[in-house]
């Protein structure tokens, strides 16, 4: 069960152009903003990756301009786990949970979830904050990363998961977001 006081979100890659070629690539934007603006809300500490963006080029502006307050974590590896500073930063959390969305599905979400998994942290992988340029390849990601240990979820089963109780500021900010 997701609790507020161990989770922590980790946005995985959601650059330039690529994200651009994602299906359903408003609906992505749209879920990555809300788990975001919930994230502040309920106060989880972020991990925002962006991979080679010297190539790929930067986070889109849906992504960038919620998190004026940080700097992303350039990686070259696929999986977040093979870099140093993403360890580092994971660990200052002292958080157990990650909920973890963002693009390629099958590339670095799955690589990093599996490895997550393997260095014991409850991943939850928000399924409708994920893709992948091939829509064929998203399914067969999430199959595997639910073979590997993670959770499928969604943005408002992990939001209210958190929540458990249908009141409260932080409650009805959420569903303001959800609408």
């Amino acid at each position: 069960m997701l609790t507020v006081d161990d989770s922590l979100l980790m946005i995985v890659d959601v650059q330039g152009n690529l994200a651009q070629m994602m299906p359903e690539k408003a609906v992505l934007f749209k879920n990555l903003q809300i788990l975001i603006k919930s994230a502040q809300i309920l106060g989880l500490p972020i991990i925002w990756l962006e991979q080679m963006p010297h190539k790929l080029g930067g986070s889109i502006e849906e992504v960038r301009s919620l998190l004026t307050d940080m700097q992303p974590i350039s990686k070259v590896n696929f999986s977040c786990c093979d870099e140093p500073a993403c360890l580092q930063a994971l660990l200052r959390t002292g958080r157990r949970q990650v909920l973890i969305a963002g693009i390629e599905a099958h590339v670095c979400v799955y690589q990093s979830a599996r490895d997550l998994v393997k260095l014991g942290y409850l991943v939850h992988v928000i399924g409708d904050a994920v893709a992948s340029r091939i829509a064929a390849n998203k399914p067969l990601a999430l199959t595997r990363m639910q073979d590997a240990g993670a959770v499928i979820s969604s943005v408002e089963m992990a939001l209210f998961e958190m929540q458990r109780r249908a009141e409260g500021e932080k409650f009805w900010q959420i569903v303001r977001l959800l609408k």
